[in-house]
Protein backbone atom coordinates (compact mmCIF):
# COMPACT_ATOMS: atom_id res chain seq x y z
CA UNK A 1 0.00 0.00 0.00
CA UNK A 2 1.46 3.49 -1.08
CA UNK A 3 0.13 6.25 1.26
CA UNK A 4 1.28 10.00 -0.29
CA UNK A 5 0.52 11.67 2.90
CA UNK A 6 3.15 13.13 4.23
CA UNK A 7 3.01 14.81 7.27
CA UNK A 8 6.56 16.71 7.29
CA UNK A 9 4.66 19.99 6.21
CA UNK A 10 4.55 19.94 2.78
CA UNK A 11 1.64 21.41 1.09
CA UNK A 12 -1.16 20.19 -0.78
CA UNK A 13 -0.20 18.61 -4.35
CA UNK A 14 -3.48 21.24 -5.42
CA UNK A 15 -0.86 24.33 -4.84
CA UNK A 16 -3.65 24.94 -2.44
CA UNK A 17 -5.17 27.89 -4.66
CA UNK A 18 -8.45 26.41 -5.18
CA UNK A 19 -11.20 25.62 -2.29
CA UNK A 20 -10.03 25.59 1.92
CA UNK A 21 -9.33 22.76 2.71
CA UNK A 22 -10.11 23.62 6.35
CA UNK A 23 -12.96 25.50 8.22
CA UNK A 24 -11.69 28.97 9.38
CA UNK A 25 -14.20 29.13 12.05
CA UNK A 26 -13.39 25.25 13.79
CA UNK A 27 -10.58 24.33 12.35
CA UNK A 28 -11.88 20.87 10.81
CA UNK A 29 -11.13 19.80 7.61
CA UNK A 30 -14.38 21.54 4.91
CA UNK A 31 -15.52 18.08 4.32
CA UNK A 32 -16.85 17.27 8.37
CA UNK A 33 -18.37 21.00 8.90
CA UNK A 34 -21.20 22.50 7.42
CA UNK A 35 -19.89 26.09 7.15
CA UNK A 36 -20.19 26.61 11.18
CA UNK A 37 -18.45 30.49 11.00
CA UNK A 38 -21.08 33.40 11.69
CA UNK A 39 -20.92 35.99 8.58
CA UNK A 40 -19.44 39.01 10.47
CA UNK A 41 -16.64 37.05 12.92
CA UNK A 42 -12.99 36.84 11.37
CA UNK A 43 -11.41 33.75 10.53
CA UNK A 44 -10.03 32.46 13.67
CA UNK A 45 -8.25 29.09 11.64
CA UNK A 46 -6.00 29.11 8.85
CA UNK A 47 -8.07 27.42 5.62
CA UNK A 48 -4.93 25.69 4.51
CA UNK A 49 -3.62 24.00 7.50
CA UNK A 50 -6.82 24.19 10.27
CA UNK A 51 -3.76 26.20 12.60
CA UNK A 52 -5.16 28.54 14.88
CA UNK A 53 -4.55 32.20 13.70
CA UNK A 54 -3.37 35.27 15.48
CA UNK A 55 -5.73 37.96 14.99
CA UNK A 56 -5.54 41.18 15.32
CA UNK A 57 -8.81 43.08 15.19
CA UNK A 58 -9.85 47.01 14.95
CA UNK A 59 -12.26 49.42 14.38
CA UNK A 60 -11.41 48.93 10.53
CA UNK A 61 -10.77 45.19 10.17
CA UNK A 62 -8.53 42.54 11.36
CA UNK A 63 -5.58 40.99 10.33
CA UNK A 64 -5.20 36.96 10.70
CA UNK A 65 -1.92 35.60 10.47
CA UNK A 66 -0.81 32.01 10.17
CA UNK A 67 2.50 30.72 12.21
CA UNK A 68 3.79 28.23 9.34
CA UNK A 69 1.84 30.97 6.16
CA UNK A 70 1.54 34.18 7.34
CA UNK A 71 -0.89 36.98 6.56
CA UNK A 72 -3.74 35.00 5.89
CA UNK A 73 -6.73 37.16 5.86
CA UNK A 74 -7.39 40.99 5.64
CA UNK A 75 -10.53 43.17 5.94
Amino acid sequence: MSDVSNSAGSTDSTGSTGSALHCTSCGRPSSECAGCGRELDPPRFCATCGTRLAVRVSPAGYIGRCKHHGEVARS
